[in-house]
């Protein structure tokens, strides 16, 4: 059975803070009870998809199963990485989260944000169901945590947005104070770029733009409009720098525990909702250029190529850090790097 959360007392605040039908709620008799965090907000595609998930998954166990789903991580201080931690040690039973912050504890997952190599999202989900992917998992399992045969929910391409200046070359990067993720990957490629990195969790990003902390922040182009980014910054450079995606995981202990039925069942259901959750988010991510723009957002189209030069380093380091084959297997579904 899952492990009593230490954190009983803050889940159970910010869960009175989620709005009532945003959340699958676990049925009285279940045998199984879950808890589903994820960073995004509860408006999202993710977040419908994964109520969706849990609610089918009870229905298919008649009712055996039952999880509720918290978006922005229930509120925990320290977002993502602290729910990280809490996965591992067993306090949180499921979570979504990227390669990239997923790297604190399994660095091979960083691959999922090496720059310029996924030219579409598309192309990133074929390997996070190929063989790249099925490396991850076997890397996963080895700290703990089992990975999902399909299981990279999709984030979309990362573009750029600034509030001091649009980002048309590499030189617009010099000196501009952008915001990133937990991750040592965005901060050698930015810094690459000459920008200078600070480190703020998704659900501080409106902040830092407003007060001024930051000029910049990268993320797909949903990220703009479910935080609402468009109210405190103007221009956004289509510079499809990296792939973003949720990785679904499970704590490895719990997971084995479960019997043979109640895990296929659940893993038939990941696959299913993993593929719609992609599609909805790949309409959503194309409309939104439309959207953002009727709400004053400048957008610009950049050459990748100068972009690109500039990555050498990057990738030379990073072929070193992530190993022979981790690279290879990357390369195996992109293409030559560096």
């Amino acid at each position: 059975m899952p492990a009593v959360l230490s954190r009983r007392a803050v889940l159970a605040r910010s869960a009175v803070l989620v709005p009532i039908g945003l959340i699958a709620r676990p049925a009285m008799a279940a045998d199984y009870r879950f808890r589903q965090f994820h960073n995004q907000a509860a408006s999202s595609p993710l977040h419908r998809r994964l109520v969706e998930m849990w609610s089918a998954i009870g229905a298919e166990t008649n009712g055996r199963v039952a999880a509720e789903v918290f978006a922005e991580n229930a509120g925990i201080p320290g977002s993502d990485p602290t729910a990280l931690k809490m996965l591992i040690s067993g306090e949180l039973d499921f979570f979504t989260l990227m390669g990239g912050i997923l790297g604190q504890a399994v660095p091979v997952a960083e691959v999922q944000q090496v720059p310029f190599a996924f030219r579409t999202a598309a192309e990133a989900h074929e390997a996070a169901d190929g063989a790249l992917g099925a490396y991850l998992r076997e890397e996963m399992a080895a700290k703990g945590i089992h990975g999902f045969p399909v299981g990279a929910f999709d984030n979309g391409m990362r573009q750029t947005s600034s509030t001091r200046r649009p980002i048309t070359v590499p030189q617009d990067f010099e000196g501009l104070r952008i915001r990133l993720p937990a991750g040592q990957m965005f901060t050698d490629t930015f810094r690459a770029l000459g920008a200078e990195p600070v480190t703020i969790n998704v659900n501080g990003i409106y902040e830092a733009l407003k007060s001024g902390k930051v000029d910049a922040q990268e993320n797909p182009l949903a990220v703009n409009e479910v935080f609402k980014l468009y109210e405190v910054q103007k221009h956004l450079a289509m510079t499809n720098h990296m792939w973003s995606g949720f990785n679904l995981m499970a704590n490895g202990e719990t997971w084995r525990k479960l019997p043979e039925d109640i895990r296929a069942t659940i893993e038939r259901n990941a696959a299913r909702f993993v593929r719609a959750q992609r599609d909805d988010q790949g309409r959503f991510n194309a409309g939104l250029r439309t959207s953002l723009a009727e709400r004053g957002m400048i957008f610009n189209e950049v050459d990748q190529a100068p972009f690109r030069a500039r990555m050498a380093p990057v990738y030379a380091a990073w072929r070193e850090k992530l190993g022979s084959k981790c690279w290879t297997l990357l390369e195996g579904h992109v293409g030559r790097l560096g």
